[in-house]
């Protein structure tokens, strides 16, 4: 392969062909001479590295481009395509996730990288970053055979879109066979890397590099210890009176307010789009196109209106990664959890605050004069930190929020360790709900069936991210607000730039050419804590609901 100076690839063989391209050849010709002797004057000759990280970036640009086709049918299934088009976009998706499968296990790309690793040391830092990075995600996708991934995203695509169906109608018996399909597809690709110490520790590292189940039963031992009796302490009390937030809103109305806040936090719209689906999420086709999705109830107002803002947080964290590292592994979020801080701080952190509401209530009143127009802030601030034992993990508040997480991470150590079968799930999830918060799903609408997780993807080493999300999110702030102070009070004006900024420069940026642990490390000055997490809430609550601080 044959890369001109903007290291656009030219095909040789076509060039060699056609003898109108001959002027072209002997100018690359020209161009490489004088490369070679730049790097000749420097005393360094790296030709040769040079041409094999060219090919290792076409050929990583060709899988990013295959699985930015499949995740732009993903999307589409998700928002627009007709049920009657499931069948064939099952097929679609499997097609184009295994051929992206397949370029990117080729032995070929595995001999570059066993050329490129021994003069790793004398390329720019960027560049070192993607041999290591690509070399993790090699070795971990040559396990995985190509028919396996064929076979999987296949059922997934089947199983949303029974999925979409079931949960409305309540009907989680016509779900089992996809989820005792998806529980068998998740021990199955367990067993690709086996010995492991757990058999969710493959499906863990991958969201979150360097976890593993015993790490993460740890650390929500000691989250659940701390959150408990400041839930009861709480939920003891009579609960915030949300009935203002509970009223008729247009939808129109409530799809263009979040939009518009999202934009003013730094959501571009120029590269990027807000659609309605059934369970909200971000998806990147590339730098120029980061689009989100929420869903609308027109009789509360928090769906829309967090759900946008979440997504948005993650989306803003995808535009704010280096434009050069498109079309390789770099150019995306570091790991679910870190990624799943951004759209928590963005979410809670920043729009569930005071400051934030005391610019913006007054817009959102002259938006629903009707249903807000008479409502104090002080009614409308308490009902959006309503702290209860509900059902729903996406609307849950930010004290009990972590204990529907737990939940799921529990089962789902059950199901794959063969101690809770697909059937019984059902039981289980109204039993442990009962423990943790209370109170008892009435239907399966509300219990196994309301996280669409399961039904799009595998079981096992998805659910904990949010969990370290959340705990990032405040430590990352925390950072963020002692480095420049008066980012609340410019908050408090609708102004979001500093804040933004201290959030690229640290963490967005960097894409993937740092590791998690370094990357909280450099950010906040310490590894992942909990610290800043449990004091933002006492802080927080402790206010609200005048709890005694520790």
């Amino acid at each position: 392969m044959v890369y001109d100076e903007a290291g656009q690839f030219i095909d040789e063989s076509r060039m060699r062909s056609n003898r109108q391209s001959k002027t072209g050849a002997i100018q690359l010709r020209k161009t490489a001479a004088r490369k070679i002797k730049r790097h000749r004057d420097r005393g360094v000759n790296r030709q040769s590295s040079d041409a094999i990280l060219a090919d290792l970036k076409y050929r990583l640009l060709e899988i990013y481009d295959l699985n930015a086709a499949g995740s732009l049918l993903t999307w589409d299934q998700a928002t627009y395509m007709p049920y009657g088009g499931a069948a064939s976009r099952g097929r679609q998706s499997a097609m184009l996730r295994r051929l992206a499968h397949e370029h990117f296990v080729d032995p070929a790309l595995g001999r570059l990288m066993d050329r490129l690793e021994p003069c790793a040391d004398k390329l720019p830092a960027d560049d070192a970053s993607l041999i290591r990075v690509v070399r993790r995600d090699y070795e971990r996708a040559i396990r995985v055979p190509a028919e396996y991934v064929a076979r999987a995203n296949a059922l997934f695509s089947a199983s949303y879109n029974a999925w979409t169906r079931a949960r409305p109608a309540n009907d989680f018996a016509a779900m089992i066979p996809f989820l005792e399909r998806t529980l068998d597809l998740s021990r199955e690709y367990a067993s690709f890397f086996a010995p492991y110490h757990h058999i969710a520790d493959p499906m863990i590292d991958d969201a979150d590099e360097g976890l593993t189940t015993a790490t993460v039963q740890r650390l929500f031992a000691e989250l659940r210890r701390e959150l408990i009796p400041m839930v009861r302490a709480i939920c003891d009390q009579p609960p915030a009176d949300d009935g203002c937030l509970r009223r008729s809103f247009g939808e129109a109305a409530q799809l263009g307010f979040g939009l518009s806040v999202a934009a003013q936090m730094g959501y571009d719209l120029e590269r990027g789009r807000l659609d309605k689906t059934h369970h909200p999420f971000c998806t990147k086709f590339a730098a120029g196109d980061v689009r989100i999705t929420t869903r609308v109830r027109e009789n509360d107002i928090r769906d829309a209106l967090f759900s946008t803002l979440h997504e948005a947080g993650h989306a803003i964290y995808e535009q704010g990664v280096n434009a050069a590292y498109e079309g390789t592994p770099l150019g995306s979020g570091v790991s679910a959890g870190v990624h799943e801080s951004q759209s928590r701080l963005w979410e809670n952190v920043v729009a569930r605050s005071r400051p934030f509401w005391e610019h913006y209530y007054p817009a959102l009143q002259r938006t629903f004069p009707d249903q807000l127009g008479s409502v104090p802030l002080d009614i409308f601030y308490r009902a959006i930190n309503k702290v209860e034992r509900s059902l729903i993990r996406t609307d849950a508040d930010e004290v009990t929020y972590n204990l529907h997480i737990m939940l799921r991470f529990d089962l789902e150590l059950k199901l794959l360790e063969g101690r809770l079968r697909v059937k019984d799930l059902p039981e289980a999830w109204r039993t442990s709900m009962k423990a943790d918060l209370r109170v008892a799903p009435p239907n399966d609408r509300d219990g196994g069936l309301q996280d669409v997780h399961w039904y799009c993807g595998g079981i096992g080493g998805g659910f904990q991210s949010y969990t370290v999300g959340n705990i990032l999110s405040a430590q990352f702030f925390a950072a963020a607000i002692k480095a420049h102070p008066h980012i609340l009070s410019e908050i408090g004006s609708g102004h979001f730039g500093t804040l933004r900024d201290w959030l690229t420069d640290n963490i967005y940026r960097h894409g993937r050419t740092l590791t998690p642990e370094v990357i909280v490390a450099r950010a906040t000055g310490s590894p992942m804590t909990m610290a800043p997490y449990l004091a933002y809430l006492r802080k927080k609550y402790g206010e609200l609901y005048r709890l005694p601080q520790s």
